[in-house]
């Protein structure tokens, strides 16, 4: 099985080559992570802030930026809270938005490296395409300890937990 990313750069301040390094990554430790169909695929937008505004707005009813934003191509949320997704079958998982001036601006304040961040973002943002969600406190618990997973065998921290305190 595989996961690949597709970009799309519609902002000029995104570093292509290095996003393409970290979504390889993420690729590679998400195939071995999750159930994933064959040649499953993603497609990215690297936008700017009014962008992602504009779109938070019009799919969301949100007049304020975002950093990341979601939608998959079906809906494999799970009947009830506290289960897992729906196993995706079709390998067009959906379209992710993602924020130039937010994402710097976030992990910025947080101290994590930005490409750390944007590995986050990458691999929070498949996890929507895929079913899972963090409305509820049953399914945030499941979709926080998948990323927690993946993240570490990235080498990156616990985006949860800070000094020992969950955020």
């Amino acid at each position: 099985m595989s996961l690949n990313f597709h970009f799309v750069t519609e902002y000029s301040d995104w570093d292509d080559k290095t996003l393409e390094r970290i979504a390889h990554r993420v690729a590679n430790v998400t195939n071995e992570s999750i159930d994933l169909p064959e040649n499953a695929n993603v497609a990215v937008l690297l936008c700017d802030d009014a962008k992602i505004q504009s779109l938070n707005k019009k799919f969301r009813g949100n007049p304020h930026p975002t950093n990341i934003l979601s939608w998959p191509n079906k809906n494999l949320v799970a009947d009830m809270p506290g289960q897992k997704p729906k196993l995706a079958s079709d390998p067009d998982l959906g379209n992710i938005a993602i924020a130039y001036q937010l994402c710097f601006a976030e992990a910025d304040s947080a101290h994590i490296a930005l490409n750390d961040y944007l590995a986050h973002l990458l691999v929070h943002g498949t996890l929507h395409l895929l079913g899972y969600d963090h409305i509820e406190d049953t399914d945030a618990v499941i979709m926080e300890t998948i990323e927690i997973d993946i993240l570490a065998k990235l080498g990156i921290s616990d985006p949860y937990t800070v000094g020992g305190q969950r955020r």
